[in-house]
């Protein structure tokens, strides 16, 4: 695949990734872009394609794990003095991420070949992604900002959990929901996506093992290496893109996001009907 390609479809993913903004939306319009290229040299199989896809969600795993390495830190060894009987925040924090985790690895595992064979499509992905836009507006707007994650309880975690399935939804937006789900119940905008990202780390560990296992078992070490360096690009864009959004919160709302998701959602339904 040509280094260009690869680039853009790393930046689309790196920036898109932890952004409430959706990166399958970006995605679809980076696939038609690159297709439309005359002459271009496209990745021909959808498989190849999916695995190139979570090659660059390994490279926002980094990211965010390089991002939140203290609390991926105190997580790890609060876990650990579980085992001596001491708890600490770090333990508590690791086990509201299980715990949101649990019912999309469930739903993931029930209705994935649905989901894929129904639900991946343009169309859906642009309602998605307007729809659940707008309902991050709501939430932003009507949620109170006076919960700080040390607050945490675990029926909010699991709440936000359930939440996170609707991100099996093409146009969803994962980090989206996720956000959304904790503005609605009270948490600050930092800490809703804070704990948000953290949730990520378990849903693209899994899905980047399998990915690797099939790149391995193909035995194509062109697609192996081209996936690595899309993983680079993505690590450097999602680590930026992570440092500008936290930062973004700390004194404005999630409303440019919103506004971005209408406009994207307005144009895939432009590029699709008209």
């Amino acid at each position: 695949m040509p280094l260009f390609h690869l680039v853009v479809l790393a930046l689309v993913q790196g920036i898109t990734e932890f952004l409430p903004i959706s990166s399958s939306g970006h995605l679809v319009l980076a696939w038609e872009v690159l297709d439309a290229q005359a002459g271009a040299v496209a990745i021909q199989s959808g498989h190849d394609r999916l695995i190139m896809d979570i090659a660059v969600h390994v490279g926002t795993l980094l990211a965010v794990v390089c991002y939140f390495r203290r609390d991926v830190w105190q997580m790890i060894v609060g876990t650990l003095s579980l085992l001596i009987g001491r708890r600490s925040e770090g333990a508590r924090l690791a086990g509201y991420v299980i715990l949101g985790t649990i019912p999309v690895v469930i739903a993931g595992f029930a209705l994935r070949d649905r989901i894929t064979e129904f639900l991946r499509d343009d169309a859906v992905i642009a309602w998605t992604t307007i729809g659940f836009g707008m309902l991050l507006y709501v939430a932003d707007r009507s949620g109170m900002t006076l919960r700080r994650l040390p607050h945490m309880r675990a029926s909010d975690a699991l709440v936000v959990g359930f939440m996170q399935i609707l991100a099996l939804v093409p146009g969803t937006s994962r980090s989206g929901i996720t956000m959304t789900a904790a503005r609605f119940l009270g948490y600050e905008r930092r800490d809703a996506a804070r704990f948000s990202l953290l949730l990520s780390i378990p849903a693209i560990l899994g899905a980047g093992t399998l990915a690797g296992a099939d790149v391995y078992e193909s035995g194509n070490l062109r697609l192996g290496m081209d996936a690595l360096v899309a993983a680079g690009f993505a690590f450097i864009a999602a680590l930026a893109a992570i440092a500008l959004m936290m930062r973004w919160l700390q004194r404005a709302s999630f409303t440019p996001f919103v506004v971005y998701r209408l406009l994207l959602g307005a144009l895939l339904l432009y590029l699709i009907y008209v």
